[in-house]
């Protein structure tokens, strides 16, 4: 006989089978595993930190930075096509895109990194070294940092409601996020659109007609049979059954209490909301601060359609206008709110693009892959805002000035989160694991980057 995870029950193990028939069918009248999946993530004592909380802005196929953050209209139109124009910033000698007004106005708040460089070029490696701040190698598959956050901020306590690292809205693809940490420590992935009329959190928003009365009835039911299930061993193994209620009541609370609200974007005003963009980056950035605003440690907005091998620069007029509204918005609301003290903003891809404009056919103006060099911004949480932090050649093809490798950067993240990056990390099999690499030494680095700490 066969149970519902597909493990044969025999007769010494009949009364272990039925438990586990019992209390993964009870999960499943909600449709969802959040009480287990909260039961995993409990642990641990607090700790201070500069920094509550990181939202990640992942520019998901290599943003170009030419376009954006470092522009080069004196490489001539060759390196610049028709962005020839940088707008002055609010801080003295800093320029970013033409097509980045609002971010130019909030300039004093943020840093820009231009010299990041890590020399790959390949989609799926770039991203897991930019996302776990470490090379790739065949001993150890890295977590990504908001894993790392996680089990950390787990290890010193969170008691937050909602799941310690999300993604807006959909996972990022390319890596595992949890990698040797396991599946305990992926992200929280909502999925739908937050700028649709009603945005349903899948997962968590109860389907449609299933009122507070009706729930509350499968609630009933679910504690009839935790009741029976836990008598089946006659109070042999009574404590998983009573720890179970308090992960219940968190998951119950994500489906109809209070955590459910902070994905309820109508509680905002109609013209915050629009100063934010009604587009889909721009309402993740108004959930995200909401989030930030519940102690969630790690928020990552997953934002694609940035790898523009093809006509770049129609891209950009279509996209750096709502990455403008968002990212700007977001930075000035956190500020307003007291929040940004507490908050790291971070905004950057896997890697830049080429500085050389590919005018040939089949591209027509696009820009290639280019890990050289590229830009970063970080912003809140620790990290001093007006600045620029290292610089590229005059074409912007390689790094002129102090480089910034992505272990250095995440390591400066955590030294903020109040995370020691010479720590060590558990792994399954025992393997010496440290939160960066740079605690081994056998690694290029430029070190933390108190330049701007």
């Amino acid at each position: 006989m066969l149970d519902i995870q597909g493990r044969r029950i025999g007769p010494s193990h009949d009364a272990e089978g039925r438990r586990d028939f019992l209390r993964v069918g009870a999960a499943s009248l909600l449709g969802l595993n959040l009480a287990e999946w909260f039961q995993l993530q409990a642990a641990g004592v607090a700790k201070e930190a500069k920094a509550k909380c990181v939202i990640q802005l992942w520019m998901a196929g290599g943003p170009t930075q030419t376009d954006t953050f470092d522009p080069k209209p004196e490489a001539g139109e060759d390196f610049s096509g028709p962005l020839r124009r940088p707008a002055a910033t609010k801080v003295a000698g800093m320029r970013v895109s033409e097509l980045l007004p609002l971010l130019a106005k909030q300039a004093d708040k943020y840093t820009i990194i231009r010299s990041m460089t890590h020399m790959n070029n390949a989609h799926e490696t770039a991203a897991y070294i930019m996302q776990t701040g470490t090379l790739p190698s065949a001993e150890l598959v890295y977590p990504g940092i908001g894993a790392i956050v996680a089990l950390k901020k787990n290890e010193a306590g969170y008691k937050g409601s909602l799941p310690p690292y999300i993604t807006l809205t959909n996972p990022l693809g390319r890596f595992s996020e949890a990698g040797f940490l396991g599946n305990n420590y992926k992200t929280f992935a909502p999925g739908g659109d937050p700028n649709a009329k009603e945005f349903r959190v899948q997962g968590i928003v109860p389907p449609r007609g299933m009122t507070a009365d009706r729930f509350a009835a499968r609630r009933s039911l679910l504690k009839s049979i935790d009741t029976l299930a836990a008598g089946l061993d006659a109070g042999e193994m009574p404590a998983p059954f009573h720890a179970m209620d308090e992960f219940q009541e968190k998951a119950y609370n994500l489906i109809l209490g209070d955590a459910r609200k902070a994905f309820d974007l109508s509680e905002e005003k109609d013209e915050l909301r629009n100063r934010y963009g009604r587009n889909h980056f721009g309402q993740s950035c108004l959930l995200a601060r909401r989030l930030a605003e519940r102690g969630v440690p790690f928020i990552t907005i997953n934002d694609g359609g940035w790898d523009t091998h093809k006509q770049n620069f129609d891209a950009m007029r279509r996209k750096l206008p709502i990455l403008d509204g968002g990212f700007a918005t977001l930075l000035e609301d956190l500020a307003q709110r007291g929040l940004l003290d507490g908050t790291i903003v971070t905004w950057y891809g896997e890697f830049g693009r080429a500085p050389r404009v590919s005018l040939e056919p089949p591209w027509f103006g696009g820009r290639h892959h280019w890990g050289n060099c590229f830009s970063a911004v970080v912003a809140g949480g620790g990290f001093q805002g007006g600045h620029v932090l290292g610089a590229t050649d005059n074409r912007g093809e390689n790094v002129r000035d102090r480089p910034v490798y992505p272990w250095d950067l995440t390591a400066s993240i955590y030294q903020l989160m109040g995370i020691d990056p010479q720590g060590r990390l558990p792994h399954p099999q025992g393997c010496t694991a440290y939160v960066s690499p740079i605690a081994s030494g056998a690694i290029a680095s430029g070190g933390l980057l108190k330049e701007i700490l």
